[in-house]
């Protein structure tokens, strides 16, 4: 399922226009090409790759927003789809598998769920057929779906909280939770982090998501996290058990 059909053809006619380079540094990518938004310090850019939707998915991962590299990795594989004369369909989806929650992260993430004792609860070998062979499984997205820069370096969900930004207060708390209403059925609700995490207990306490069981305590995998171990070492048991929970509901 493609959420906004229409943007995502036009962002994509951008890499076929003269003025785009066909590089996909940040001086190619961070342009008023691909500009949507600004509020104060915040610079809100487009990226392909969150405008598919599974609609039958079990496990829906949120970060906060992508990063440069997801953005770029988006890019790339949708220039190259392009080429091949790709449809929109093909793009959003091939573009997701392969920038959504991507590089060291994934693994991370990979190696937590493995830790937790996912895999049982879904009947698979290793958390990492979620991303490939058993695809059909997994929701991955941002509770900012789009790429936020905060004076030019990746938004953190902190400086500013979301709640203090118009702009992201209105992805965050409106568009997040109609996209992860699209998915019919009950479903683990994964957010990295605090900011995420309060994100999706906000939104539950006011009445979204009600299909949704979120996994509390899940520490963000990126490894500018350094505290990420600890949190994990910490908070592994509830992870278990709550993961646990959820197997009876599935």
């Amino acid at each position: 399922m493609i959420c906004g059909r229409e943007r995502l053809s036009l962002y994509l006619q951008k890499l076929k226009s003269p003025s785009f380079s066909g590089g996909f540094t940040k001086a190619d990518l961070l342009t008023a090409n691909f500009h949507l938004a600004k509020d104060g310090d915040l610079d809100m850019f487009y990226s392909p790759h969150n405008e598919y939707i599974n609609p039958r998915a079990v496990i829906a991962i949120s970060g906060i927003t992508p990063g440069f590299s997801q953005m770029q990795r988006a890019y790339k594989a949708a220039a190259h789809l392009l080429k091949s004369g790709g449809s929109l369909e093909t793009i959003a989806y091939e573009t997701k598998k392969a920038a959504g929650l991507s590089g060291s992260m994934r693994q991370h993430i990979i190696e937590m769920l493995n830790e937790c004792g996912q895999p049982a609860a879904l009947h698979l070998e290793d958390s990492s057929q979620l991303f490939n062979t058993k695809r059909e499984l997994l929701h991955t997205t941002s509770v900012i779906k789009h790429p936020v820069f905060y004076k030019h370096k990746n938004y953190t969900g902190h400086r500013p909280t979301i709640s203090r930004s118009a702009l992201l207060s209105r992805y965050a708390l409106k568009c997040f939770p109609d996209e992860i209403e699209m998915i019919k059925k009950d479903i683990l609700l994964i957010p990295l982090g605090k900011a995420a995490e309060t994100t999706c207990r906000t939104l539950k306490k006011n009445g979204r998501m009600n299909h949704a069981v979120i996994l509390e305590g899940f520490p963000h995998p990126s490894g500018a996290n350094g505290h990420r171990f600890k949190q994990f070492d910490e908070n592994k048991q509830s992870l278990r058990e709550q993961i646990q929970r959820f197997d009876k509901f599935i």
